[in-house]
This record gives structure tokens, C-alpha cells and sequence, in this order.
């Protein structure tokens, strides 16, 4: 079937569409309606079905016969580990960790945390809570004490599983006074610390915490239990525009029907096949693809840790590619970057044999077209398949099917809707905007299988974000235009998330940060093009009255401010100190003007602003001409 026909299908009878891609996995109980709303009037999907995701991606496979078949890859350039786990013995860990968690009194419906580094523990942990029907939220490694204690606070988890350290390049970061402290600030008090230790860093355990290889022999191995498919599988916080994250929900059946279709339909892969994400547990694309979606589909997932580049070289992408014979790859722009700059003429390739690799796909961030044309150059006879998603929806938006029918690339495009996102464009008033004109990018409810419902305990916030500005669409936060054939162009945020090597942060959050020093009066915070990163902050600060403090000395103070509340993972280095904001007569600061005038795009200048020249001297501060147009 086309593509064509396919979205056409979906287009017109959903329901249908989505009852046959649910038949394509195994169900305790199909589902007695396939779509349909909740008492808050959220879109719900398989009702009345029950189902269990680790089930799915492991006990299934070992019932099939498949039980000798790697399940799992771990790759460590930073350890020198390579580990291979088949299905049979990722099932034995997972079902021991499953029943460990029950022996700390985890009960379906109950939450951890999990903070850990890239390592096979992670996916086990992650799965573990799946199987007993508790609820997992994966705090990304590199966040600081206050934003893991935010979570806590959300979730009110029972356990917590962290990890001795995480390993940076050749930096080994201790994990544990971050969770020491997050776990003291949190008001949520958790009942049970589980550590991994690991051979580059001892953690001194307190009294009552657990060390994770004592905790697992002591456990027996425990069945999985049935859930509900509209039950909850993890909570996921993404950067909303304000300071607190979005706990965003993901349920159990639709997650897996999406997932179990996309392997196929979009990346070209099946049971047997290897697919690598290059990307970290902590985001989606590693709840997506490397936990879940390639182990439903009965494929070989890579568990990478390490970095493209200093690991030990800018040949390690084509290392991992030859050595265990992937089919489709994925991985941020950013990082194809990093190996562009050490590796300009791609000469370390030649060291391997990747004919294995037939589709490479890029995520997370805008693919700038000198990127693009550098992999096409490099890659011959590889498709180059931009494609674009977010949390919130927790599968592409827009892609080209490699599974389906593989249609012509558009330089700078994310391709086309997948089936099931009914995406338009609107302008601001709420009406569609012709092809080739950029607006809002929507998609009309419902969202497909996958997709989020609600945000965790939290729904009038979930309906206030993203379904109030445009009743009955989503709001993705992002502005774009489609051209005449259907192609999507992603142009950038339209609120005050930015995109840091593919990852979302809040520029609110980083504000207040910056806001509590005691020498700033004011200050806004944006972010700028960045050649190797995609995006990064830029502060702008007006100093109190009287303030006596050296600029150099400033910056230096609130760099290491925000690494000590958000995390490196920020990578806020600049800040400027400036006379005056310019705002709105309302007070309004002009955040998008700022981002503009940084990044050297036209702009004109809204008639409400208080003092036009204000912009000509930010202007002479940043070292840019400031292209002022009265619009």
C-alpha cells in the first residue's frame, strides 16, 4: 500500500485504521472500543483491552523460540565494555529486578525513579517496573539536585534506583551526592535508595539504602502483571515555559501498538534486525527506541555510552554501525556535527565495512542543510530520512516511511505527516494558512495511539498548554508551513523552550535562575543559533541600583548557578549585561525580537515597544546590527 493510501485510510476511518495495527500485537484481552473519552474529555485509546508491555518485549519472544536471540546490545566506549543480553537472560534480570521492586513493596500503580547512566541496569529497571504494573519516571543523569527533587515532589515515588556515577568523556561524575541532595530537598519523602555501584566510583551508602547487587540476590524472580491498556506505564517531565517540568503520561496500550507499528512502517526494521538510537534513557527517543519500541518489534537494540567523538574517535558511530551490523540508525543532528568537525573528509568510514546500514535517520533538532549534504555525500545509497516528534507525542509527526514507500527528500523538510496526524497550519486567529505561508504548527484531535492523554495529575494544565490557544488542536509549541506537495518545514519554537544538541529546556526556568542573583534586577533569557549545538542560552541582565560586581565576575556566577539548579546539560555559558530590556508599554519583554536581532533575521518592531532605541544599544552590546523596521 502507498503512502498515500495509507494516510488516506487513516484519514477517513481511524478507528479502523488503529483497531488493525492493534491486532499486529498480543493481548491479554483485546480491546472492547478502540477510541473514545474519559470523564475529563480526553482522547482514550483500546478501553476495556489489557495487555503488559514487558510481556511484549520479552516473554513473548522467548515463548516464540526466540529465546537465544539478542535482545539487547550494551556498548561502552567509556568503560570498554561490550555486553550482548539475549532475550531469555534480559528476561531472567528483568524478572529478578521485578521482583526485588515488589519485595520494597512496589505494587502496580506505584512509582520509581530511576537516575542512572547508559547502562544495561537502566532498560532493566525501566522494564522491571512494566512488569509489575508500577509506574516508572527516568530522571535524565545530567540534571542537578533541585530539578531531580522536583520530580520526586511530582511523582511521590516509593523507590528511588540511581547509580554510583555516570562516565563524561573521560570525567567520572559521582551520582550520588546529586541524589543525596535532591532526595533532602524533595518534600516527598522516598522509602527506599537502591545503588548500582560501579567500578570507577564507590558511593558510601547510607544507613537503610541499598546496594543494587546484595538487593537483586536476595530477590526471586516474579510473573508479570496485567494491565489495563489505558493504565499509566511511566511519566516522562519535559521544559513547559514555566519553571515546573510537565509530567508528561504515557499509557500502556497505545504506546505499544505505536511503537510496534513505527519499528516497521517508518524505520525498516523487524524482528532480527538492529537498530541503534543514539541517545540517552533519560529522553524519549531512549523510552522509545532503546527500551521499548525495538524490543516489542523483536528486534536488537544498542545501549550506547559514550560520545561520538573522544570515544575513542570520530569513527566511533562507523565502529558500532560495522561491528554489530545495524540496519537503521538515529541520532541528532548535533552529534553528526561533532563528527563533521573532527572528521571533515569522513576518512576514518573507510576503517569499516557499514553496507549493513540502509537508513539513516536524524531527530531532535532542526537538520541544517550543510549537515544534510555532508551525509549524503558520505553516506551513498543510504537514505538521509529527516523526521520530527516530541515528547509529548512520543513517536514521529512527520517522517518518510522507509517500511511503507520511501517518497523524494526536500532539503530542509521533516518530510510528511505520518498516518494518524491530521497537522495544519494555522495563523493566529485560528484559520489555515495556504501552502508555503508559516504559522502555528497544530494537529486536530484525537492524536494518534501513543500519544499522551493527560499530563500527570495535572489535566487543566495539559488542556491550558497545548488544546486552549486553538480548541480541538494540538498547539506542538513549534511554527512551520507545509509546501504544495504536503512537505512539512519546522522553523522553530513559538514560545520560550529552546532545543540544546536536541534537547528541550525551559529559558523560564533558566530565568528564575538567573533572577535570584542578588546583583540582577531583571533579566530575560533566549536562545541563540548555535553552529555545533543547534541552540544555547544567552542571558541578558540589568543590574540593580548600586550593584558593584565585574561583568566577567557575573557571568561566572551565574553560570555555575544554573549548572548547580538545572545541570551542564543547560550548557548556559554567556551572559551580557545591558542598560534597559526592551518591553512592551504592557511591560511585555520582546523575547522573540532579542532572538532575531541574535541570530541576524529581519524583524519588525511592534508599535507598543516603550523605547525603539533600546534595541540599538542591546544592539552595540551583543556586537550585532540591530535591523530595526518599524512594522
Amino acid at each position: 500500500m502507498s503512502y498515500a493510501e495509507l494516510y488516506r485510510q487513516a484519514q477517513t476511518d481511524p478507528q479502523a485504521f488503529w483497531a488493525e495495527r492493534a491486532r499486529e500485537i498480543d493481548w491479554f484481552r483485546f480491546p472492547e472500543t478502540i477510541l473514545d473519552q474519559d470523564a475529563n474529555g480526553a482522547w482514550r485509546w483500546y478501553r476495556g483491552g489489557v495487555l503488559n508491555t514487558c510481556y511484549l518485549a520479552l516473554d513473548r519472544h522467548v515463548a516464540a523460540g526466540r529465546g537465544d536471540d539478542v535482545a539487547l546490545i550494551y556498548d561502552s566506549p567509556a568503560t570498554g565494555q561490550v555486553q550482548r543480553f539475549t532475550f531469555a537472560n534480559l528476561l531472567e534480570q528483568v524478572a529478578r529486578t521485578a521482583g526485588a521492586l515488589k519485595g520494597l513493596g512496589v505494587e502496580k500503580g506505584d512509582r520509581v525513579i530511576i537516575y542512572m547512566p547508559m547502562v544495561p541496569e537502566a532498560v532493566i529497571a525501566m522494564l522491571a517496573c512494566a512488569r509489575i504494573g508500577a509506574v516508572h519516571s527516568v530522571v535524565f543523569g545530567g540534571f542537578a539536585p533541585p530539578e531531580l527533587a522536583t520530580r520526586i515532589d511530582d511523582a511521590e515515588p516509593k523507590v528511588l534506583l540511581t547509580a554510583s556515577c555516570g562516565i563524561e568523556f573521560d570525567r567520572v561524575i559521582a551520582y550520588k551526592p546529586l541524589v543525596d541532595a535532591g532526595v533532602r530537598q524533595a518534600k516527598h519523602k522516598v522509602s527506599h535508595v537502591v545503588v548500582l555501584q560501579r567500578a570507577q566510583c564507590d558511593a558510601e551508602l547510607r544507613p537503610g539504602e541499598h546496594d543494587w547487587s546484595q538487593w537483586l540476590e536476595a530477590a526471586s524472580p516474579t510473573d508479570y502483571v496485567p494491565v489495563e491498556a489505558t493504565d499509566p506505564l511511566y511519566i516522562l517531565y519535559t521544559s513547559g515555559t514555566t519553571g515546573k517540568p510537565k509530567g508528561v503520561v504515557r499509557d500502556n496500550g497505545g504506546h505499544a501498538v505505536a511503537l510496534n507499528w513505527s519499528m516497521q512502517a517508518i524505520y525498516g526494521v523487524d524482528a532480527g534486525d538492529v537498530f541503534w538510537a543514539a541517545s540517552d534513557v533519560g529522553w524519549v527517543v531512549g523510552h522509545s527506541y532503546i527500551a521499548y519500541g525495538p524490543l516489542i518489534r523483536g528486534c536488537t537494540s544498542i545501549l550506547y555510552e559514550g560520545k561520538p567523538v573522544r570515544t575513542p574517535d570520530a569513527g566511533a558511530f562507523w565502529r558500532v554501525i560495522a561491528e554489530h551490523r545495524v540496519k537503521s540508525f538515529f541520532v541528532a543532528p548535533t552529534a553528526y556535527r561533532a563528527v563533521k568537525k573532527e572528521d571533515p573528509d569522513c576518512l576514518l568510514q573507510a576503517k569499516y565495512d557499514i553496507s549493513c546500514l540502509k537508513y539513516q535517520f536524524v531527530a531532535g533538532e532542526r537538520l541544517d542543510p550543510p549537515t544534510y549534504d555532508w551525509l549524503v555525500a558520505h553516506l551513498p545509497g543510504v537514505p538521509v530520512i529527516d523526521h520530527w516528534w516530541q515528547t509529548e507525542t512520543g513517536w514521529p509527526i512527520c517522517t518518510n516511511l522507509a517500511g511503507v514507500e520511501l517518497l523524494e527528500p526536500r532539503t530542509g523538510s521533516t518530510n510528511v505527516p505520518i498516518p494518524g496526524y491530521d497537522l495544519r497550519i494555522l495563523d493566529e486567529e485560528g484559520r489555515e494558512l495556504p501552502p508555503g505561508t508559516e504559522g502555528a504548527v497544530v494537529i486536530k484531535g484525537p492524536l494518534p495511539p501513543g500519544s499522551f492523554p493527560t499530563l500527570w495529575r495535572d489535566h487543566a494544565r495539559f488542556e491550558e498548554a497545548y488544546w486552549s490557544r486553538y480548541p480541538g488542536f494540538y498547539l506542538t509549541g513549534d511554527g512551520g508551513y507545509r509546501d504544495a506537495d504536503g512537505y512539512v518545514f519546522i522553523m522553530g519554537r513559538i514560545d520560550d523552550v529552546i532545543n540544546v544538541a536536541g534537547h528541550r529546556l525551559s529559558t523560564g526556568e533558566m530565568e528564575e535562575v538567573v533572577a535570584a542573583h542578588p546583583a540582577v534586577a531583571e533579566c530575560a533569557v533566549f536562545g541563540a543559533e548555535d553552529a555545533d549545538k543547534g541552540q544555547v542560552p544567552l542571558a541578558l541582565v540589568v543590574l540593580k541600583d548600586g550593584a558593584n560586581i565585574e561583568a566577567g565576575a557575573l557571568q561566572a556566577e551565574l553560570v555555575q548557578m544554573v549548572r548547580e539548579q538545572i545541570g551542564a546539560i543547560a550548557n548556559f555559558k554567556r551572559a551580557l549585561v545591558v542598560k534597559r530590556l526592551p518591553k512592551t508599554r504592557s511591560g511585555k519583554i520582546l523575547r522573540q525580537i532579542l532572538r532575531k536581532m541574535v541570530d541576524g533575521k529581519s524583524y519588525s518592531m511592534p508599535s507598543t515597544i516603550d523605547d525603539p532605541a533600546i534595541l540599538d544599544e542591546i544592539a552595540g552590546v551583543l556586537g550585532v546590527a540591530s535591523g530595526l523596521r518599524v512594522g
